[in-house]
Parts: C-alpha cells; structure tokens; sequence
C-alpha cells in the first residue's frame, strides 16, 4: 500500500506519473481545487479545513466529521494504486492524515512505530495535532497516536518535498 504525501504545487506533476486511484485534498475552503483530470469524481475527497489546532475566527478548524470522512474513504481504497495526500505545502493537514489512515489500515502495528517510519520518510512531517488527536478518539487509541507524534520530534519544513509512505506496518518507503 502506496501513500503519496505532497504540497498543491506537485499534484499535477504526481497525478500525470503516478496515477494514483484516490486523492485527498486538504484546504481551505477559497484555495479549494477541481478534481485532476484522469482521476474519477467520486474518488477525490476535499476536505474544506485551515491548518489550525486551536479555534481562530474565520477559519474552519478541523472536526471528527473530517476524521470520519478520511477512514470512510481510505476504506473504498483497494491499494492496488497509490493514494494521493496532499494539503497546501504537504507538511501538516496531509501528513496528519496519512497518519491517520496508516493507522486505520495497520491496527495491529504500534502507532510509535507508524509515526517514526512516517519521519523516516519525511523530515518535514508535522502532523496536525489536532487531527490526530480527533483520530486518537475516534479510533479508540487511548492517547498512543497523539504520543507517537510528539515523539516524531522536530521538523525541518524547508526540507517539504513530496514523499511515499507506506501505510502497512509503518514502513516506510
């Protein structure tokens, strides 16, 4: 199973090599896109959200209802081609979200092991606290996947660029 984790500017550029099956898109609601030609409508899920953590007025704030739609979708997903993740810079919403379904498909692998093959893969990641923190609720991880990426440690976003990660048992690839 192939997670590709970027920023917008390389979605073109990924969806024309990789041909991923699904696409995830995390913006704001004014930065919202289309979906990328040769990708089917009902296989790109947008997900209107600002990158914050904490509320701020005019911004969405992520919710459970974004948790939900992540795993609802990642489940359609036969992993038979990759999935695109991608938020404005594919430092913080995407890779939040990678997580979340690397988790999701990877039950039985430590969620410490999950967050450093996703460092591994990307020195740049810095997964959306609150997103996982909303994820570690709803999938019942009793505080395992918030640890796990406080553990990942410092970030260096000047490092973003876009990466694979893969999904089962935390490997990175």
């Amino acid at each position: 199973m192939t997670l590709i984790v970027s920023g917008l500017a390389e979605v073109p550029a990924i969806v024309a090599k990789r041909r991923p099956s699904h696409m995830i898109t995390l913006l704001d609601p004014a930065s919202m896109i289309g979906t990328p030609e040769g990708l089917e409508p009902d296989r790109h899920l947008k997900l209107a959200v600002n990158d914050i953590a904490e509320p701020m007025d005019g911004l969405v704030l992520p919710q459970e209802t974004l948790v939900h739609n992540l795993i609802r979708f990642a489940a359609d997903w036969d992993e038979t081609r990759p999935m695109l993740i991608h938020c404005w810079a594919g430092i913080s919403r995407s890779t939040a979200s990678a997580f979340v379904i690397a988790c999701e498909r990877s039950p039985d692998a430590a969620e410490l092991d999950i967050a450093m093959a996703l460092r591994a893969a990307a020195v740049h990641a810095s997964p959306n606290r609150r997103i996982v923190a909303l994820a570690d609720d709803v999938m019942g991880r009793r505080g395992r996947m918030v640890d796990a990426v406080a553990a990942m440690g410092d970030y260096d976003y000047n490092l973003a660029r876009p990466f694979e990660f893969s999904a089962r048992h935390g490997h990175a690839g």
